[in-house]
Order: C-alpha cells, then sequence, then structure tokens
C-alpha cells in the first residue's frame, strides 16, 4: 500500500508551483473530491498568483454543469468518469484561460447517495496541457482522515503532472 506523507506533498506543491512561476505556466483546477485542496496547496506557495487565477470547486453535478461541464456527459458516463474529468480539465482550462488545467472528481469516503455509481476510493483526473488532455485512474485506499484522501489525491495529481511538464 502507498503511503501519504502531508509534509513530503506540501513540498511537492512547493517546488512545482515555483517551478510553474519560472516557467511562467499558468495552471487552474475543477475539483470535487479534492473540494479544492489543489487549488490550496498550489497557492501555499508565495507569488502563486502570478500563475493562478482560479478555480472551482463543483462538488454537486449541478455546479459541474454551471461550469461548464455537459450534462449528456455526466448522463452518459456518470460523474465519477474519466470523461467527467476530462470534461472537467477542458472547462476550467477555458474558464480561467490557463495552459494547464486539472479536472478530479471521485468518492472520498462513503458511497454518494446522489449517485449510484459511486465507489470509495476510486478517483478520475485529468491533465489538460495546451491541447493535450491525459486521464486517469486511481485507486485510495482508506486514509485516517478526509484531510490525508485528498491529500493522497492531490499527490497523484502531482506525479502525473510533473511527467506531464518534463
Amino acid at each position: 500500500m502507498k503511503n501519504y506523507d502531508e509534509s513530503l506533498i506540501r513540498n511537492h506543491y512547493h517546488k512545482l508551483t515555483m517551478e510553474l512561476i519560472r516557467r511562467h505556466i499558468t495552471i487552474t483546477t475543477m475539483e470535487s473530491i479534492t473540494s479544492g485542496q489543489i487549488a490550496s496547496l498550489i497557492t501555499d506557495t508565495e507569488g502563486a498568483s502570478s500563475i493562478f487565477a482560479g478555480s472551482v470547486v463543483t462538488y454537486s453535478n449541478q455546479e459541474k454543469i454551471h461550469f461548464g461541464v455537459p450534462s449528456d456527459i455526466i448522463e452518459k458516463y456518470s460523474v465519477y468518469s474519466k470523461e467527467t474529468a476530462e470534461a472537467m480539465a477542458k472547462a476550467a482550462g477555458n474558464l480561467f484561460s490557463a495552459d494547464v488545467s486539472i479536472g478530479i472528481t471521485g468518492t472520498a469516503g462513503n458511497a454518494d447517495p446522489n449517485n449510484i455509481s459511486s465507489i470509495p476510493g476510486e478517483v478520475y483526473f485529468a491533465i489538460k496541457y495546451k491541447a493535450d488532455v491525459s486521464s486517469y485512474f486511481v485507486r485510495i485506499p482508506p486514509q485516517c482522515s478526509r484531510l490525508m484522501t485528498k491529500l493522497a489525491c492531490a499527490e497523484e495529481a502531482y506525479e502525473k503532472l510533473v511527467e506531464i511538464l518534463q
């Protein structure tokens, strides 16, 4: 089982943010399962405002749709899918005109009573960099707290983003 360490994750995001600032690469997020944790990690670094215009937390299906996720994608594939994560990344990138955008959705704890397809620990995320969109699926094992679940999801996104930016 993979072990997630809060201080290491925070350090990773500090380094990432400094690299984005150095390279003048803008970033944004549309987050559901992480409730804005990725945006928070990015903006914990001084100077992040030069590369981070904003993000949206779209915890409900209605808010995902409101901010640009097509309702037919959610209806066809479910809110917990790579297609929805990709649509979230695209919508966030369009909303904030960012070079990099991350869309992330999944179920953190108990099954979602509003979305019967939810399976706790299943996370879908997508990263849009320029015109390319890459999507991922990971299983996050139960963590000691909701915060650690969010940080574990953020770490998974960080690892893929670093690969994409190289």
